[in-house]
């Protein structure tokens, strides 16, 4: 698995909520249909907004990201955005209870046995 975490630095105010959500549920339209593209967190804070995705692999996020894809973001934002692509290979789910190595689940530490 790989998270990608976008970067879109605005200046001014945190953005209202409501805006955030309106153009998130609109973008919504054309990231559901992303290959690979199995979650997508959006995020808006003082610093500007931006993205927390989870890709089913390297080459779905790297597809995704490809060269024209900084230039469609500043040219909906007016900004450049930063990206940056990490391997997951361990995912803790504490609403699951669960934790995944590699996409598979463990025995969770937690709960071996201490002898």
């Amino acid at each position: 698995m790989i998270i990608a975490i976008v970067r879109i630095p605005l200046e001014g105010p945190k953005r209202p909520a409501d805006a955030v959500i309106r153009q998130s549920l609109e973008s919504s339209v054309i990231f559901h249909e992303v290959p690979g593209l199995r979650r997508k967190y959006y995020l808006n804070s003082e610093a500007g907004g931006g993205g927390i995705y989870e890709f089913a692999s390297r080459e779905a996020a790297e597809a995704w990201f490809n060269d024209g894809w900084a230039d469609w973001m500043e040219g909906r934002f007016g900004v450049r955005p930063t990206l940056e692509l990490y391997d997951c290979p361990v995912v803790l789910d504490n609403a699951a209870g669960e934790v995944r190595v590699n996409g598979a689940p463990v025995p969770p530490p937690w709960r071996r046995d201490a002898g």
